[in-house]
Order: structure tokens, then C-alpha cells, then sequence
């Protein structure tokens, strides 16, 4: 069997403060090039499950999802 890469998963840690930011990137590129995914479904499905104090769609302020041609990107403030 075929074991994934975590390939287009990219973690950066800023600190600001006592409050850290970490942003996600998730490059989408060949398995929207294959057909097996849209970027903006994975968008809706990061939005629609990330849970933020135990609740998912509650993302407000602490959570960002943005998507940018065939990447999603995932701010945070931590903890989240």
C-alpha cells in the first residue's frame, strides 16, 4: 500500500504577545489537478469542522480560512 505524504501541509508559528498565530497551508494542487477534490470544498469543510472552544462553526475572530487559487490557508490564534 501507498503511504500519503504530508507534502502540501506547511506549519509557521509567529509569536506575538502571549498569544501565539499559527497558520496551516494546504496546497490542494494535485488532487485538484486529478479530479479527487475541490480546494473550495476542502474550504467549506475546514470552516463547516473546525471546532474553536469545543463547538464547530464557531470560528469568530480566532480562526481564519482563506483560499488562494488551488492553497488553503489556516490562521489560529492559540489556544484555540
Amino acid at each position: 500500500p501507498r503511504t500519503m505524504a504530508n507534502k502540501g501541509l506547511k506549519k509557521k508559528v509567529a509569536v506575538k504577545g502571549k498569544k501565539a498565530l499559527l497558520k496551516y497551508t494546504v496546497d490542494c494542487q494535485q488532487p485538484a489537478d486529478d479530479n479527487i477534490i475541490e480546494p473550495k470544498d476542502l474550504e467549506k469543510f475546514f470552516k463547516d469542522r473546525i471546532k474553536v472552544e469545543g463547538k464547530t462553526g464557531n470560528l469568530g475572530d480566532k480562526v481564519t480560512v482563506s483560499r488562494e487559487k488551488s492553497k488553503i490557508h489556516v490562521s489560529a490564534e492559540a489556544p484555540f
